[in-house]
């Protein structure tokens, strides 16, 4: 019985953890459906490389940079569409409200984008297909992703590659997604595409077969991360300011 308690207490600080900062709230449904695997996974994927990176300080910087100023690239943007209505700043303001969370204002901008010579863009047609997914605009997310594999044949792009998959996920095209999935396995840098193949299987009942795919993402991740004592006492810390914070 306590360490059922500890379990969860330790899973609800790594799903505050999410949303404290700002991670991707898939997260929240790996550690809820997968409570150990999502666990570690979780540990090893975001808390730990992020600790090892801050020893150059550069992510550091940038976020400090962020918070005392965190209008300040969104602001340059809006300034320079201001001064002039060119394609790329439209883009930079798109992508900008994008990163900010305003997805209908980035589905806009994206779309005033598409015009003359980049009528046709694949950037800017990945861009604005993010912006319909983040809308839950699935079917239009899946047509712009279609016309922008019709008219750019060679473009590879291994995240607009899991958007679509996601994308047909979302349609509840299962055999198509889990195509896509499994395609995306077998060459995607990262652990993304496996996790959400993962999270796919688990909803099919396949559990082994997820298991076996978090199971390797782990070891490679284990692999490319530095595990120091020090890092271990600052996830440590972090986890009980945590809990004492839901407290």
């Amino acid at each position: 019985m306590p360490f059922l308690v500890l379990s969860i207490l330790i899973q609800v600080a790594f799903v505050i953890h999410v949303l404290k900062t700002g991670r991707n709230t898939t997260w929240i449904w790996i550690l809820v459906m997968l409570p150990l695997a999502g666990l570690i996974a979780y540990l090893i994927l975001e808390i730990l490389p992020e600790m090892n990176n801050s020893r150059n300080g550069q992510k550091a910087r940038r976020k400090v940079q962020k918070l005392m100023n965190p209008n300040q690239d969104i602001n340059q943007a809006a300034q320079n569409l201001a001064k002039s209505s060119s394609i790329k700043n439209y883009i930079k303001m798109a992508e900008e409200c994008l990163e900010k969370g305003l997805n209908q204002e980035a589905k806009d901008l994206y779309q005033k984008s598409l015009q003359g010579p980049f009528k046709d863009d694949p950037q800017i047609l990945f861009g604005l297909a993010r912006c319909l997914f983040l809308l839950k605009e699935f079917n239009n997310c899946k047509e712009t992703l279609d016309f922008l594999i019709d008219k750019s044949p060679e473009f590879k792009d291994q995240d607009a590659h899991l958007l679509y998959a996601r994308t047909l996920d979302a349609l509840q095209m299962i055999a198509e997604a889990e195509h896509e999935y499994e395609t995306l396995y077998s060459y995607y840098s990262g652990p993304a595409a496996g996790l959400y193949y993962a999270i796919f299987l688990k909803r099919l009942q396949q559990g082994d077969k997820a298991m076996n795919i978090l199971q390797r993402i782990l070891k490679m991740q284990m692999k490319q991360t530095v595990f120091t004592a020090a890092s271990i006492r600052i996830f440590l810390s972090r986890l009980k300011q945590n809990c004492q914070d839901k407290a």
